[in-house]
């Protein structure tokens, strides 16, 4: 009888080492306070999405590819949802990248810091994603594309401090997925939109270089 007991404890102990393993494993892959507690009941369905159509990995590829190319997140004055010129800026090279890949979605969630109540806080980061989007589509993106608008409220700050924190004021733009009615994705040529090599906007529209514009005498006032 002790030995089985002993059993029991010990399976037991192990149970609860892999919990405790699995937590601090989702707190570490997250990175923001609060995101292991915050439900994302849809994210189940939303996965297995995108499993069963085979765009999981490609999107995660673009998704790396789309934070470490340009910056995904914009920062807000205390209690505004006023793009300042900092932001604008990051914003235009956001709108200057996603209009490259006319093949994929976008979400842009809102956040504040810990400053106010729950309930204000989510108005608030509601209106500083829906700022943001304003900007891209003022910006040549089509609003179809902009999946939708989410406030996280004050429910994933970078920084835990009861007090102002800018890191905490943000909005983050992220890829979802790609656009279902599109003519390569409908061809299933995801690696394609994934690897196209990224075109600078600073190009001129002309395709010519400024050695050869300034060759062919064109000049300006």
């Amino acid at each position: 009888m002790a030995h089985v007991s002993r059993l029991i404890l010990a399976a037991a102990a192990g149970i609860s080492l892999v919990a405790s393993c699995t937590t601090e494993s989702a707190t570490e892959f997250h990175g923001e306070a609060g995101a292991s507690i915050d439900g994302g009941f849809g994210n189940s369905t939303m996965n297995n999405t995108l499993v069963m159509t085979g765009q999981g990995g490609y999107v995660l590829d673009l998704a790396n590819r789309f934070a470490a190319e340009v910056d995904s997140t914009v920062n807000f004055a205390f209690n505004s949802a006023t793009l300042d010129g900092e932001a604008q800026a990051v914003l235009l090279r956001q709108a200057n990248w996603i209009r490259q890949f006319p093949e994929v979605r976008f979400r842009v969630y809102g956040h504040t810091d810990l400053v106010g109540s729950s309930a204000y806080n989510q108005r608030l980061g509601l209106r500083r994603a829906q700022a943001v989007v304003h900007f891209l589509v003022s910006h040549g993106i089509s609003r179809t594309r902009l999946e939708a608008v989410v406030s996280k409220g004050e429910t994933q700050p970078l920084i835990v401090t009861q007090g102002r924190e800018r890191q905490n004021r943000r909005t983050v733009t992220e890829v979802t997925g790609f656009v279902a009615n599109s003519k390569l994705i409908l061809d299933g040529k995801y690696a394609q939109v994934v690897y196209r090599n990224y075109v600078d906007s600073a190009i001129p529209a002309t395709g010519l270089s400024g050695t050869e514009l300034t060759a062919s005498g064109s000049s300006g006032g």
